[in-house]
């Protein structure tokens, strides 16, 4: 998996371009959740980027990742290459934009398009940047000892946890990861069919030692969202949801 590994046109495209790896991670999904973004500008400069959120989930976490690296790239007019393991956001930006936005941001299914404040965003930047050489979006596998995705993997899971990160600025010469040794294939894999997701039986949180429950998400996360302490849980069924009181420690 060493840079020469990889296709000759892909490595002179990075080496003239701006190379953005994002990640991101969440712990429970929804839960806190954490976002990495380096960006390696072809003058030979590295930013790394990175934060948290108390309640979000692991798409948003993607999302937020691509947007803060496209948005550092804002000011130059050099192609940008964005390095990602989410399937997701590549084929979200990719393929499925394009219909939802001319369903008024309705799924196939004629649901409301989750995340479609960030989808909107990430639309917005990539079509800035269609007269300076556009974006190449490539897929690299999770986990699988790519230097730049292990790095910002780090860093997002880091600021799930709400730890502290030194996050790097400074000459490429000096940045200890080997950005841009990557693999030579970049395609995504193929879509898993869907499977139907089975419903909540209610949604449960827990404010200053008070239970809640919940019949949809939504409300749950208003009642726990900035609340220092607030757990919070879905449950599949009333015995769940018993189960997760006592395990709170609440008495039924």
């Amino acid at each position: 998996m060493a840079t020469g590994g990889a296709p000759l046109d892909a490595l002179k495209r990075d080496l003239e371009g701006i190379v953005i790896f994002t990640d991101g991670a969440c712990s429970g999904n929804p839960g806190p959740g954490g976002w990495a973004t380096i960006v390696v500008f072809p003058e030979g400069q590295v930013v790394e980027l990175g934060g948290g959120d108390h309640m979000t989930t692991n798409n948003q976490m993607e999302l937020l990742a691509v947007i803060r690296g496209l948005e550092s790239a804002r000011a130059t007019t050099h192609p940008v290459i964005i390095y990602t393991d989410s399937t997701y956001v590549i084929r979200g930006i990719t393929q499925w934009v394009w219909g939802w936005r001319q369903r008024g941001w309705l799924t196939a299914e004629g649901q409301p398009v989750a995340n479609r404040d960030h989808w909107e965003e990430l639309v917005r930047l990539s079509s800035a940047r269609s007269k300076s050489g556009g974006i190449d979006w490539r897929y690299v596998r999770g986990h699988t000892g790519v230097p730049g995705n292990e790095r910002v993997d780090e860093i997002a899971v880091a600021y799930t946890k709400g730890q502290r990160v030194n996050l790097y600025r400074g000459p490429l010469l000096k940045y200890a990861v080997a950005i841009h040794d990557v693999p030579d294939n970049f395609a995504l894999p193929e879509m898993r069919p869907k499977q139907a997701k089975q419903a909540a039986h209610c949604y449960l949180s827990l404010v200053d030692g008070v239970p809640m429950r919940h019949t949809n998400w939504a409300d749950c996360e208003r009642r726990v969202k900035g609340k220092s302490g607030a757990r919070f849980k879905k449950a599949l069924s009333e015995a769940e949801a018993a189960d997760i009181l006592r395990s709170w420690g609440v008495r039924l």
